[in-house]
């Protein structure tokens, strides 16, 4: 749990474009370590349970750096948090690195493993594009989630390839078939 009053949270997924919760600042930030993947299922906000959607969570890698954002937030935020980032998804502590300026700090983030009974793993590019394409849920269609993740990223100068040649994918099926119909209408996702 982390300490009472403020504390950083890392978030590397939706955290960073759908802030749904009070923050008292907010930072770019490196995660060392870690690499972000559409490798976990999304049964709640973006897909059914019938018909998961693809969301991301962290994956280690040594030599890979994660670039996200910090945002400093009260502890009793994360009561919200973990309603919002279920599915799967665990909290871990860890450090991040806040470039400018320069410094290290202990942050929460949420991670979903592959021991979860919602993790989807790795597939080939095209297959997970396709998959996101189809995929809606309660908060939206998941081509949307990764849309904006990469949007997102790219507005923190913060590219990442393995959402790029997804949302590149994805991006040329919308424009080859009409989407698919979308169910719910809410806001909420994960990570």
């Amino acid at each position: 749990m982390p300490s009472p009053g403020p504390c950083w949270l890392f978030g590397y997924g939706s955290l960073i474009w759908r802030v749904d919760f009070p923050v008292l600042a907010t930072r770019r930030a490196h995660l060392h370590g870690w690499t972000r993947r559409f490798w976990q299922g999304s049964h709640d906000h973006r897909g059914t349970p019938n018909a998961p959607g693809r969301v991301v969570t962290l994956v280690p890698e040594a030599a890979a750096v994660c670039v996200g954002v910090a945002h400093q937030v009260e502890a009793a935020t994360f009561a919200h948090l973990d309603r919002r980032e279920q599915n799967g998804y665990l909290r871990l502590a860890v450090e991040v690195a806040l470039p400018c300026p320069a410094a290290r700090v202990q942050a929460t983030t949420y991670v979903a493993t592959a021991s979860n009974p919602a993790f989807l793993g790795a597939a080939p590019l095209d297959v997970m594009a396709l998959h996101i394409h189809r995929a809606a849920g309660a908060s939206g269609g998941n081509a949307e989630y990764l849309l904006a993740l990469d949007a997102a990223l790219r507005r923190l100068g913060a590219a990442d390839a393995h959402v790029a040649r997804l949302a590149q994918r994805v991006r040329k099926l919308r424009a080859a078939a009409p989407e698919p119909e979308r169910r719910g209408t809410s806001h909420g996702a994960s990570r």
